[in-house]
């Protein structure tokens, strides 16, 4: 009997720990009384969104309990300046804290600067508890403008469904003015509550455009539509009027005798059937841009459907992951139409187009990440790219990228390469006024982001309260790289949209 007992006992125990094991932020299930970890992640000048720091860099002071180290579990966590350190706070599930001191700072001189600088500024702070973000500001200043207060106490409110946590919301509280060789006390409370929130819809409430006061312009949007479907059919009637017209004299023409025909000359678009199909100058240049141009249009469009079906807002940094995983796995993509498209035109130094098709768009992203990383360093801010992501994606771009885009190519070169174009080209090239570009097709299309960095420049000195050589820095570059890679995707479709047109003209008319 007794020894059933204690069988019963160690069972007991056993399952006990177990769940203990199990029950923490990464199953998101807690069991009561257990410890939940409010992690403190960056903090920054409310205006300079991209300008975070470490929270510690400012001299808060942490809890009593010891401290636990975290990694970056994913590398859109390390790109995007994730910096998780433990508050050091003694949290338990459906345990209510009252107002308690866990820490004192001494306020000297340098550690008064550093506050009054981060009040100034309007830092604010990030925490997260079980992935739920929390925001906070720092500080504020007083109506004459020469009083600096900062928050002491933080106040949390935990809803809970069973054994998950599905809300949390901070209150700041206790405003404490600066004032230097003087000690600031900092406080915390916990408060939990039950709530009838479904732990799959604890998300629901930060997209909500009113919680972040981001407001939808649907006007404009409207507007936007609008103007591009007039415009789209003005120039379809347009085209549509000159084709019938052109069509009609030349079935004219094919009634013709063949004496008759032969004396006549041809003319319109007809005459430059023999050379409208002749490759484009600099083909390797061009076939990469069109690659680059399809693989970054593949992209794009999947993320934006895995983020309408997969809830990538949920976890740290998983849309910038999934960007990048997407461009890995899809860089087939660039190598089929890019290297099927060289092959078409001709090129016959495969390898290099291969190259220049595979690092194009990350020699850019690489190249301006790494001039701005060292304004990162610079500031000591979060946002600087450890030198282990920089490996890890250099890794990607040379065994993973790399060979998927020659295998993209063999295919492309093997299954679309021959030229099948509606009408022979001729050998000799027709005698006609030369343009300065034979990419006039991507390059209208790609103007667009143009348009969209020239006015990246009107919304950051009109609409924006940045400042600043950091965020200067971080904005134009990377809103750079944004632009550069519309331009390839919109000058990639005005391509294929010119090439099919061009195509099938020249398919409906009879060419001898």
């Amino acid at each position: 009997m007794t020894t059933n007992k204690s069988l019963f006992s160690l069972s007991l125990l056993f399952l006990k720990l177990l769940s203990h094991a199990r029950a923490d932020e990464h199953s998101h299930t807690y069991v009561d009384k257990e410890e939940v970890v409010l992690w403190m992640n960056t903090v920054g000048p409310y205006h300079n969104r991209q300008e975070t720091y470490e929270y510690f860099s400012l001299p808060f002071c942490a809890g009593p309990k010891e401290a636990i180290g975290h990694y970056h579990e994913t590398l859109g966590e390390a790109l995007q300046g994730v910096e998780l350190q433990f508050s050091g706070l003694d949290i338990d599930y459906k345990v209510n804290v009252p107002q308690t001191k866990y820490c004192e700072v001494d306020l000297t001189k340098q550690k008064y600067d550093a506050f009054v600088y981060a009040v100034k500024n309007h830092y604010w702070y990030q925490m997260y508890i079980d992935d739920l973000p929390i925001w906070g500001i720092a500080g504020e200043i007083d109506e004459n403008g020469d009083g600096y207060y900062l928050w002491t106490h933080k106040k949390l409110d935990i809803g809970y469904n069973v054994d998950q946590i599905v809300d949390v919301n901070l209150t700041s509280e206790a405003k404490v003015k600066l004032i230097p060789n003087t000690k600031i006390p900092f406080t915390y409370s916990v408060n939990w509550k039950k709530s009838n929130i479904p732990y799959k819809d604890r998300f629901d409430k930060y997209l909500d455009p009113n919680f972040f006061q981001h407001r939808i312009h649907w006007f404009s949007i409207f507007n936007s539509f609008m103007m591009v479907i007039f415009l789209v059919g003005l120039v379809s009637m347009i085209l549509m009027r000159t084709l019938r017209k052109d069509y009609a004299r030349y079935s004219k023409d094919d009634e013709l005798d063949d004496m008759e025909r032969d004396l006549g000359d041809e003319y319109g678009w007809k005459q430059v059937h023999g050379d409208v199909f002749r490759p484009a100058y600099n083909c390797m240049l061009f076939s990469a841009l069109i690659g680059t141009g399809y693989h970054i249009s593949v992209v794009a469009f999947s993320v934006i459907f895995i983020a309408i079906f997969g809830e990538l807002y949920t976890e740290r940094g998983s849309l910038l992951s999934t960007a990048i995983f997407v461009y890995a796995a899809t860089a087939p993509v660039n190598g089929y139409s890019g290297g099927g498209l060289y092959a078409r035109m001709g090129g016959r130094v495969w390898i290099k187009q291969m190259v220049l098709s595979a690092f194009l768009l990350p020699c850019l992203v690489c190249g301006t990440a790494f001039f701005i990383n060292f304004i990162a360093i610079y500031y000591h801010a979060s946002r600087a790219i450890p030198f282990g992501t920089m490996v890890a994606v250099t890794c990607i771009c040379l065994f993973v990228i790399l060979p998927l885009t020659l295998v993209g190519t063999v295919l492309g070169r093997n299954l679309s390469g021959q030229p099948n174009y509606p009408c022979r080209v001729n050998a000799v090239p027709r005698p006609i006024p030369e343009k300065k570009c034979w990419f006039t097709s991507f390059l209208a299309a790609s103007s667009t982001a143009a348009y969209v960095y020239m006015y990246s420049f009107y919304y950051f000195f009109f609409k924006t309260k940045m400042y600043g050589l950091f965020q200067t820095a971080f904005y134009f570059g990377y809103m750079a790289l944004f632009s550069i890679a519309l331009g390839f995707m919109c000058g990639t479709l005005g391509y294929a949209g010119t090439s099919a047109f061009v195509r099938k003209i020249y398919t409906n008319v009879k060419i001898d």
